[in-house]
């Protein structure tokens, strides 16, 4: 065997060595797991402990996942329990080996991970070699996914949580629909039985509210407790605070706690005088239509004066500013997805957005025209000389609306945008306008030229829609004028047309 396949380090200790045992193990603690609460999941909190001790709540957590759910990554992260070191440490020289088989690393992802951030992640196996916190979640995984998946394998070995703070902000990018995030911790170590289930619960309402700030203040406070025995309570602190940084702020982005239990509930081996907490935590992304946000005269000249400087900036000196927030109306705060469309001379030049976005307007805006610019494969670059002779139309969208039935599209108003496994597709509102495109039109051709599915593949796929704001610096606005700094970066992008 190839010696850079990652053998199991625990099996037969945590959990049975025998595939048929385990197996039927497995298969027992999802027959009594917690039951599925929530569609759209994005990540989960697992235990990983023994499986006699932990794998009733680890059960409960992995049964959230949809087992028909196509998933291209699954990230497992967990924090180091035998070295410290600054940086993650992502597996990417083999598989691993587990009893049952062989579970396939991303090693092409992983490694460039580690190429792109040297200083965020390494390519070091060695942390990985003995560490249980990955491993035991993998038969968890295996059992309940149906579709081919790759795994990347990060441990955190910092204790410095501004690293995680820096960590998550190369990982949250890819917390989207097509990947799903592990994050293995245990609770409370060591404290009494009664003690266990109070701090465990403080610790959990931490999380809940989707702050890294509420969640490191809770583990001070409760150090302060001064609490017999306890020796930490999130023995994974650092990889949950890690997905807090990835999703604070996504508004969309719920967690919800779905089973607790404690070492001292295991009958006949729980010992109530020293415990180790468990809690299984879910994240679900909840996509609904948001009422109420409109956008006056004066804050769509501010996005347009934005948009028109970063492209007059980045092509004459490759360089943008940043803006001050405070002087911004509260409109540019608001996390809602952005397209911004380029035109020269009446014909389309670049077009890029997102549909929802966790970072604020203004900072989105710099991006998408900086991707419409540089970034649109159906064009070159935007070239100094041409600033002349282009203008600018942003689309300001309205959170994304499931719908179950197509008669709720209305032509001209609303956008759609298509998802379907790895496939998806959107078009803006204006589409259908210019085409001329009816109900069925429209989704048949997001369906075929956008999403890759054949042309009535929209209806086994998941449907939704939203609304768009729509201006332009040609009927609306001539803001070459104004010099106002911004910010951001291109990343991400996604084409309408």
């Amino acid at each position: 065997m190839d010696s850079k396949e990652r053998l199991p380090a625990v099996a037969g200790k945590f959990y049975p060595g025998e595939p048929d045992i385990l197996e039927e193990q497995i298969t027992g603690l999802f027959a009594t797991a917690g039951p599925r609460k929530t569609k759209y999941v994005r990540a989960i909190i697992s235990p990983h402990a023994g499986y006699m001790f932990s794998g009733s709540v680890a059960a409960s957590a992995f049964n959230q996942i949809e087992p028909d759910a196509h998933y291209k990554r699954v990230f497992i992260i967990g924090s180091s329990h035998h070295e410290r070191f600054e940086e993650a440490a992502v597996y990417c020289k083999g598989d691993f080996i587990m009893p049952y088989g062989r579970e396939k690393v991303d090693s092409t992802f992983g490694n460039m991970l580690v190429d792109r951030y040297p200083s965020l992640f390494s390519g070091n196996s060695a942390p990985h070699r003995e560490e249980h916190t990955l491993e035991v979640q993998l038969p968890f995984l295996h059992h309940v996914l149906k579709h081919p998946y790759r795994i990347v394998p990060i441990l955190i070995g910092t204790a410095t949580p501004s690293v995680c703070c820096a960590i998550a902000s190369v990982l949250k990018q890819y917390l989207t629909s097509e990947n799903l995030f592990i994050i293995s911790s245990d609770f409370s170590h060591y404290p009494g039985y009664k003690d266990a289930c109070d701090i465990d619960a403080l610790t959990k309402d931490a999380i809940l509210t989707n702050d890294p700030d509420a969640l490191t203040e809770r583990l001070s406070a409760n150090s302060l407790k001064q609490i017999p025995h306890l020796a930490t309570s999130l023995c994974g602190w650092s990889s949950v605070l890690t997905l807090l940084h990835m999703t604070t702020g996504n508004e969309y982005m719920k967690y919800d706690a779905i089973e607790y239990r404690n070492s001292g509930d295991v009958k006949y081996y729980g010992d109530h005088n020293r415990v180790v907490g468990y809690w299984a935590i879910v994240v679900s992304e909840h996509k609904e239509e948001k009422k109420g946000f409109c956008l006056s005269r004066e804050d769509k000249a501010m996005m347009m004066h934005i948009s028109r400087n970063t492209l007059e900036e980045f092509c004459a000196y490759e360089k943008i500013h940043e803006a001050e927030p405070a002087d911004l109306p509260a409109s540019l705060h608001e996390h809602c997805g952005a397209f911004v469309s380029l035109h020269k001379n009446g014909k389309l030049r670049g077009c890029i957005g997102r549909l929802s976005c966790n970072i604020p307007l203004y900072r989105l805006l710099p991006e998408m025209t900086l991707a419409a610019a540089m970034h649109d494969p159906r064009f070159a670059p935007v070239q100094k000389e041409e600033l002349d002779d282009i203008d600018i139309e942003i689309s300001v969208l309205s959170p994304l609306k499931r719908i179950d039935d197509i008669d709720e599209i209305e032509l001209g108003k609303h956008g759609i945008y298509i998802e379907e496994g790895f496939h998806s597709g959107v078009f803006l509102p204006q589409v259908a306008t210019e085409t001329g495109w009816n109900a069925e039109q429209f989704l048949g051709h997001c369906a075929r030229d956008k999403a890759g599915l054949d042309w009535d593949g929209w209806k086994k796929a998941d449907l939704y829609i939203f609304t768009a704001t729509v201006f332009s610096e040609e009927t609306d606005y001539s803001c070459r004028q104004f010099q106002t700094p911004v910010i951001g970066s291109p990343q991400n992008p996604q084409r309408p047309w």
